[in-house]
């Protein structure tokens, strides 16, 4: 065999055997005449020693490694002196004293450090254009195993609980959800185009209609969007849909499997059920849909307190029907005035006028561009509503509601952050429930908050056509530490209240059957009530390792620009390929690699 162990195995109780071990070299040292070689593989590194004595033609092999040679040894297990005994690894009580090396393969020298702490300050394209090396960093190799640990543990959770594991389609039919498609042209049936999946939203139903009660997948999804660090062209998300549940079920189904993901990330046992709020109640508190309730610093309305106000900027949102609120900053009075130039930049960025705000001096002085324009009833009932004391700070949003809201909610965790209050170590999960089901889109149009699919409350049915703003969708996001890992819904399975959305939302009859004709006629054989629910996997095990991006969790990822520096890809392709898949290129295409061509 090539080996008998691997370099993370071996400990005290293998002194005196021979064995065959296989790996990269690490680190090469030669410490008066002795050679040490450090040997790695994914399991750990064994300590490995050279010495002349033993063997000349050993050591002088041993002598001409490099880092990242592939290399075999033979040798005997000793252990270490109790002095060079190494706490920090695994095997650090013992070496193989070695008298036979092969090398397997040599290694150039690579284009960056690759232990963590050097290749950090590397940076991310060159590592992209040579991930395989990126991934042989220890952290890399940590972050791949804990993914590999969760999703068997997500297996073995949802299997026990009578799910089904079931693929669905690669190559769909386009019906955009929000994001624009990936498409797949046809050479057998000219011009025409599969899509790759954004999610398996519409097969997964279908499946619920063909009676297997409890289906998820594994799902590999795409979307051809714009990208943040946050997002990949194409991704990964645990893909579930249940028959004959409410919300309630799938509460109680995810929290569960998030109480194991925790446990198999090494994070310990969470208290369940997970906490909820409704989505009113997480916008006018924390300003967001998606709150990081690791801390408190939330929202207070303090419109009240300046209805027959003085202070005209106030006194004019109020009279248009709009809100004053207020963020009481514990301790952060002393914060200077340049910073909160630039948090009233990112106020006006977010839609407000500006950022009205009171620092309150360790000797309880009102220091503020507003406090002269307060009458005393205005300061004690700010004071009182807010709990305001010395050292706090202050800050007011007046405007429309949704606009306050949004801007004092970015404002929070900015100051939540300055001040300390978000611990990295801490898991937050909280349920956000009772979505609307429209919304507006920028040209004032109405469209669906999630997807037409989602089912309405029913007590909220008789406001669907007259007020459909009104309307609360039985929809609901699991979140934690201000990141939505997913969210879902129940559905609608009533092929005429479906047929009710679609007309509400203005989509034409041709556009509907070509669209979603199938479905529709699918609901007419018997559908059940079901609903489900989807989870981010990438933007999971992202947060349950530390990782700032989820590139840090995915093998292979694209950069920002979506772009596969180490495979080069998206890439031109030849004249006769496109003619099999009758494209005709009557435009100059540019390869970000190698620049402009005409095709």
């Amino acid at each position: 065999m090539m080996r008998s162990h691997t370099c993370g195995e071996l400990r005290k109780s293998h002194v005196g055997q021979r064995v065959q071990l296989c790996g990269w070299v690490d680190t090469v040292r030669d410490h008066g005449g002795v050679i040490f070689i450090d040997l790695r593989d994914r399991y750990g590194v064994t300590q490995v020693i050279f010495d002349p004595r033993d063997s000349q033609e050993a050591w002088d092999r041993a002598q001409g490694s490099r880092g990242e040679y592939v290399i075999r040894i033979e040798g005997t297990v000793e252990p270490r002196p109790a002095d060079m005994a190494n706490p920090k690894l695994a095997t650090g009580e013992i070496e193989v004293r070695s008298n036979t090396i092969t090398v397997l393969n040599r290694s150039a020298t690579p284009p960056f450090p690759l232990d963590d702490e050097e290749a950090a300050k590397v940076s991310e394209d060159l590592r992209m254009a040579y991930r395989y090396l990126d991934l042989r960093r220890p952290q890399m190799q940590k972050n791949m195993r804990y993914r590999h640990e969760m999703v068997q543990a997500i297996r073995v959770y949802l299997d026990r609980a009578g799910f089904t594991d079931i693929e669905t389609p690669m190559m769909t039919k386009s019906t955009p959800e929000g994001a624009r498609d990936y498409l797949v042209p046809s050479r057998i049936l000219p011009g025409t185009f599969y899509a790759l999946p954004q999610s398996p939203q519409q097969y997964k139903q279908l499946l619920m209609l063909a009676g297997f009660d409890r289906y998820y997948q594994v799902a590999r999804c795409f979307r051809d969007e714009d990208l943040r660090a946050d997002r990949q062209p194409e991704f990964t998300q645990i893909d579930m849909e249940l028959s004959f549940v409410t919300p309630e079920d799938i509460y109680g189904i995810i929290d569960g499997l998030l109480a194991i993901i925790m446990k198999a990330a090494g994070h310990g046992e969470i208290a369940l059920p997970l906490p909820r709020m409704k989505y009113d109640d997480a916008m006018n508190r924390f300003g967001s849909d998606k709150p990081d309730v690791r801390f408190g610093m939330e929202m207070t309305d303090v419109s009240d307190v300046f209805a027959g106000t003085q202070l005209k900027v106030f006194a004019g949102v109020l009279a248009k029907g709009g809100v004053v609120k207020a963020l009481n900053a514990k301790g952060q009075g002393n914060t200077s005035l340049s910073v909160m130039d630039d948090w009233t930049a990112m106020a006006k960025d977010a839609g407000l006028g500006g950022l009205a705000y009171i620092r309150v001096s360790p000797e309880g002085e009102w220091k503020s561009p507003i406090a002269k324009f307060l009458s005393e009833g205005e300061r004690q009932g700010l004071t009182k509503k807010l709990g305001m004391q010395p050292g706090d700070l202050v800050m007011f949003g007046a405007d429309k509601l949704a606009t306050v809201n949004t801007a004092l909610g970015r404002i929070r965790l900015i100051a939540g952050e300055a001040a300390g209050l978000i611990d990295p170590k801490k898991f937050a999960f909280t349920w956000v429930t009772d979505f609307p089901l429209f919304e507006r889109n920028d040209e004032g149009e109405l469209q669906a908050m999630h997807h037409p699919f989602t089912s309405p409350h029913a007590e909220d049915l008789a406001f669907l056509d007259s007020d459909p703003l009104r309307v609360r969708a039985q929809a609901y996001d699991i979140v934690l530490n201000g990141v939505e890992l997913g969210g879902g819904s129940i559905r609608i399975h009533d092929p005429e209240l479906q047929a009710r959305m679609f007309k509400i939302l203005g989509i034409p009859t041709a556009e509907i059957e070509d669209r979603f004709g199938h479905l529709i006629r699918a609901f007419g054989y018997g559908a059940p009530p079901h609903g489900g629910i989807a989870l981010g996997l990438d933007r999971l095990i992202m947060l349950m390792v530390g990782g700032e991006s989820i590139r840090d969790v995915i093998a292979f990822p694209k950069t920002q620009k979506a772009m596969d520096l180490m495979m080069n890809a998206p890439a031109r392709v030849d004249a006769k390929q496109l003619r099999d898949v009758h494209i005709r290129l009557d435009l100059p295409v540019e390869n970000p690699a190698t620049g402009p061509a005409s095709g």
